[in-house]
């Protein structure tokens, strides 16, 4: 491995390790829930110092977030680089921007 990582790696991980479609709602409440652990942990400015202890910080709470997200992703069959190159094209239409978004990257 290069020590990239890509979202098309996550969703196989994820899949792989955390599908079942039977409590498709779960996962919805999880999602929200790491929401507000994240809202918590950004009042708080909590922040990792380092990347040995992220518990309850900024940090760990995105990466749930993302998680619970890409999970979701996965119930649906929705392949989230498709939908992340449909998404921008539509928002460079929206929100005009001098910075472009690189397919392929």
């Amino acid at each position: 491995m290069d020590g990239k990582i890509t979202v098309k790696y996550l969703q196989n991980y994820i899949k792989q390790k955390d599908f079942e479609p039977n409590v498709l709602k779960d996962y919805f409440f999880k999602l929200s829930e790491e929401v507000g652990e994240l809202s918590r942990a950004m009042r708080k400015g909590l922040k990792a110092q380092n990347y040995e202890n992220i518990k309850g910080t900024i940090d760990e709470e995105l990466w749930d977030v993302i998680y619970y997200a890409i999970a979701i992703a996965n119930l649906y069959n929705i392949d989230l680089e498709q939908t992340i190159k449909a998404k921008e094209k539509l928002n460079q239409i929206k929100y005009q921007s001098s910075v472009v978004f690189e397919e392929n990257r």
